[in-house]
């Protein structure tokens, strides 16, 4: 049994004063009935709770898609400055952790859960989980350049594992890599001479960031994002360079390392 108000916030990412307003509003219905009280019992895996004309399916794990914004640190307690936590209401962050992590100054697709198996998947380095990253820099690329940070580049006693780079100008693209070191990126430019400027994430493991989510908005992962995340094969996640782009998928930090 649980309480119907926590339900609305891990089914349906309702915050308690949200899920309250609902219930008062009579937007959510437990077996055909409005609900009158958010505080209410309810059986998770038998009673049917609809939200807005939406059933919700009760699950025990939550998966949340962030778009992170700048100067948030990805970790669950950091006196560095505020969490990418705080951005969600109390009752949906609680027990909640970042699936890797973004530098506090790169921006964009955060995955949060509290599901450490799931996170593990995805994390562990020799699953080669594909990220794609926007970036821009202070120098042009050269077609050296791009020829050298795709085939790997020394980042101090570590040669980078081949990586895709698709250049929109000479100073901005988009790179897919399938490990991340603790600032990989960073480090992989600046092994060219150059420095990353900006950087932000738009995919992790085949799942694009929503684009109608604004800095610091979140949502749940759809069935279809979680189920794409969990078919990822262990360890089978190859890349390579090929004439029409990426063959394969990318990942941008390993473990609790930071990419950026």
């Amino acid at each position: 049994m649980m309480r119907l108000d926590k339900l609305l916030s891990k089914s349906g990412g309702l915050s308690r004063k949200e899920a309250a307003a609902a219930v008062r509003s009579g937007r959510v219905l437990v077996n055909g009935v409005r609900a009158k009280k958010a505080d209410c019992k309810i059986d998770e895996e038998e009673d049917g709770v609809v939200l807005d004309g939406r059933p919700l399916v009760y699950r025990k794990f939550t998966y949340i898609m962030l778009h992170k914004p700048i100067g948030y640190v990805s970790s669950t307690d950091d006196p560095g400055g505020p969490t990418v936590l705080e951005l969600l209401p109390a009752p949906l962050s609680k027990g909640l952790f970042p699936c890797g992590r973004l530098d506090k100054n790169t921006t964009g697709l955060l995955i949060l859960t509290d599901d450490g198996e799931f996170c593990h998947r995805l994390l562990t380095p020799r699953n080669h989980v594909p990220k794609d990253y926007l970036f821009s820099c202070a120098r042009p690329v050269t077609e050296e350049d791009k020829k050298a940070l795709e085939s790997g580049v020394d980042i101090g006693g570590y040669v980078t594992r081949p990586c895709v780079l698709t250049l929109r100008s000479p100073t901005e693209g988009i790179i897919t890599v399938t490990e991340g070191k603790y600032h990989q990126i960073k480090l992989m430019f600046q092994s060219r001479c150059n420095k990353i400027l900006s950087l932000h994430r738009l995919s992790f493991g085949g799942v694009s960031l929503d684009e109608s989510l604004t800095p610091g908005a979140y949502r749940l992962l759809t069935d279809g994002e979680r189920e794409k995340l969990c078919a990822l094969p262990h360890g089978a996640l190859a890349l390579e360079a090929t004439p029409d782009g990426l063959s394969g998928e990318r990942d941008g930090q390993d473990r609790d390392t930071r990419t950026r």
